[in-house]
């Protein structure tokens, strides 16, 4: 996830430091994000800095340390909008781990096993669901709802995929997953091209 975008967007609308740009971010996505780490903020804005895309100023305080404010360059400004020009594929792929824990317990060849995996599965998801549903009732920002409500779908689209697999998995009395564990032999390698011969003696 681009954070280092999102922190451009929040100070291109004008000058900033750490913990207002930490207060704004968590402000602006919504409790499902969860808290932005300050370390890692300041590490973010180290690097924008140094590339370019942010200049940093320090500001006297009568008391406390000085304070580093941070403001956008025109270099991160056509940043921001390289970025808000560009659609954004999935972050992880389709690399995912309960997929995987599908397959292994679909090449198990036990039916209890796929139960049990797929239970768990969609009892965890039901729960996320109503945790969302409960956050985005909550939420006065109509971008922080809209947010929630994108979580949701995914879980949906998730549960959706937990159907289909029971479908797939179970149906016909496990005859699909009895072929499955039958099917033991690792994928054979391809052969090996002809060399050319050589002498012998």
């Amino acid at each position: 996830m681009a954070i280092q975008h999102a922190v451009l967007a929040l100070l291109a609308r004008g000058p900033s430091y750490g913990y207002e740009l930490k207060g704004a971010f968590e402000a602006a996505v919504g409790p499902q994000w969860g808290t932005l780490n300050i370390g890692h903020l300041y590490q973010i804005l180290d690097r924008l800095s140094r590339d370019g895309l942010v200049v940093a100023e320090r500001h006297a305080q009568p008391v406390k340390p000085d304070r580093v404010v941070y403001e956008v360059t025109p270099a991160g400004r056509a940043e921001l909008d390289r970025w808000l020009a560009e659609p954004s594929p999935r972050s992880g792929g389709f690399r995912d781990d309960f997929f995987l824990k599908v397959t292994a317990a679909a090449r198990s060849g036990q039916a209890g096993t796929v139960r049990s995996v797929l239970g768990n599965q969609r009892a965890h998801l039901m729960r996320e669901l109503r945790n969302l549903d409960g956050l985005r009732r909550r939420a006065d920002d109509p971008v922080v709802r809209l947010l929630l409500s994108a979580a949701g779908r995914h879980v949906e689209a998730d549960l959706a995929f937990v159907d289909d697999a029971e479908s797939a998995l179970l149906a016909d009395g496990g005859a699909v997953l009895a072929e499955l564990a039958a099917d033991r032999s690792p994928a054979a390698p391809p052969e090996a091209e002809p060399g050319p011969a050589r002498a012998t003696g």
